[in-house]
């Protein structure tokens, strides 16, 4: 069973940066691909980002390319995820995720575990 504990997060104005962190326990923190998803209340879950164990490959939605970045802490069993010049549609609930499976992350199909989400305002 593998555990995930978010922290970050919170309200800023547009153009302002965060950084969510979400660090794992239960499992080799490298064995893990992970993910960081969004959702809007009443709306579909999106896909964010994702990296795979080794942190040598990374992936984006397009709307995260060039301005958020993820990375990995294996010492750390740690994931962030910054984000740069924020806009008021990057508002949204961010949920870290992790799975053996990179494909199952950016296929958002059957994802093994998931954190507790984190609230991300971004006032304009």
């Amino acid at each position: 069973q593998v555990r995930l504990v978010q922290s970050g997060g919170g309200l800023v104005q547009a153009g302002a940066s965060l950084t969510l962190s979400c660090t794992a326990s239960g499992r080799t923190f490298s064995d893990l691909s992970m993910g960081w998803f969004r959702r809007v209340p009443g709306k579909e879950r999106w896909f964010v980002s994702a990296i795979s164990g080794s942190g040598d490959n990374t992936y984006y939605a397009d709307f995260a390319k060039g301005r958020f970045t993820i990375s990995r802490d294996n010492a750390k069993n740690t994931v962030y995820l910054q984000m740069n010049s924020l806009k008021p549609e990057d508002t949204a609930v961010y949920y870290c995720a992790a799975d053996r499976l990179l494909d199952d992350l950016l296929g958002d199909y059957s994802i093994g575990w998931w954190g507790q989400g984190t609230q991300v305002t971004v006032s304009s």
